[in-house]
């Protein structure tokens, strides 16, 4: 439930606080919320300046900037790279602005695979047909060092920093990494079918760190988001990209995306949730247009389970509170905590 200043002035009227500790609550929960990135008018501003310099130095990178060469490259990127570095320590240390300070971390780290390609380049390790703007548009293995350079950097300033927003490139270069490593590892396959699969492992393998992640800081900030994002979304994309002419397949299929939807409830991760029930609708879908598509019963057979589950949905609320101190009893204490932190 969002707390907002109606809620507490409806809960002061009723006599559960009065009003100066209605006021007092207000005023320390605006305070809070200058501290954590939310859909505020400040903070859409920090974004899309920090966005537009991020893209800059990344995705709107033009093949003039080659003209400076490898050194050039590499000495204007450290230069840019020390003014992101002095800034976030201005904004996070003298102004006590984690949000923008989170962005102009971020930058650095954007800037961590332009340095690599413009040292290599100066050192004569990089070949003279690919440019550094290929990065983001083309995969290819030889992208390898840049990506674990900027982990590597990434991992420094988030011991530094503690800044939730940093795990943003982080989610990014692995994502990368796990589209780029499938040529080097399989010796130039490029294959769809083995991206698929390759990028459904490496999904599940993504989810599964920020599962971790998210376990320990269960207490804190939320560090896992950027982390399920990608890992949802890469597993998600290979999955519903495989073709198989097996309906007992697509069934599972349809079984696992109803299977995120309920991982979305209990974790409080909406990306599970929007995920899954995009999967679950497209399954349905191909029922209506192609197993029965001339039935006449499908549709009332659907809108019963429709109505089923909406029966289902009335009898949790009613018995929520009762259920939930059941199931979360059988659950290990950092699970248990991490639901209860996240709801």
């Amino acid at each position: 439930m969002e707390v907002n200043r109606a809620l507490l002035k409806e809960a002061s009227e009723q006599g559960v606080i009065d009003v100066a500790q209605a006021e007092a609550l207000w005023h320390f929960l605006s305070e809070r919320a200058q501290d954590t990135a939310s859909f505020r008018f400040t903070h859409v501003l920090y974004y899309l300046g920090g966005m537009l310099a991020i893209g800059a130095m990344s995705l709107f990178m033009t093949l003039g900037w080659e003209a400076f060469g490898g050194s050039g490259l590499f000495a204007i990127t450290l230069a840019y790279g020390m003014g992101g570095l002095w800034l976030t320590e201005h904004l996070l240390r003298r102004r006590a602005l984690p949000v923008p300070a989170g962005i102009t971390a971020t930058f650095v780290i954007v800037l961590v695979p332009l340095a690599v390609y413009g040292l290599q380049s100066a050192l004569g390790l990089w070949p003279e047909r690919m440019a550094y703007r290929d990065y983001h548009r083309l995969i290819d293995w030889r992208w390898l060092l840049m990506e674990l350079a900027t982990l590597g950097v990434a991992a420094a300033l988030l011991w530094r920093y503690r800044l939730p927003f940093l795990v943003m490139p982080v989610a990014v270069t692995l994502w990368y990494i796990g589209m780029d490593i499938v040529p080097f590892l399989f010796d130039g396959d490029r294959s769809w079918e083995l991206r698929k699969l390759v990028s459904l492992h490496f999904g599940l393998l993504f989810v599964g760190l920020a599962f971790w992640v998210d376990l320990r800081s269960r207490h804190g900030q939320d560090f896992a988001w950027w982390l399920y994002l990608f890992g949802v979304l890469t597993f998600w994309g290979g999955l519903s990209l495989m073709r198989s002419d097996s309906e007992l397949a697509k069934f599972g299929y349809f079984g696992i995306n109803l299977t995120m939807i309920f991982i979305g409830a209990i974790l409080s991760r909406r990306v599970f949730a929007v995920f899954g029930a995009l999967g679950a609708a497209g399954y349905l879908g191909y029922l209506a247009h192609s197993v029965f598509r001339d039935s006449m019963l499908f549709p009332f057979v659907l809108t019963a389970i429709g109505l089923g589950i909406i029966y289902l949905g009335i009898v949790w609320q009613r018995n929520e509170k009762d259920f939930g101190n059941r199931l979360r009893e059988k659950l290990p204490r950092p699970l248990r905590e991490l639901i209860e932190a996240r709801r």
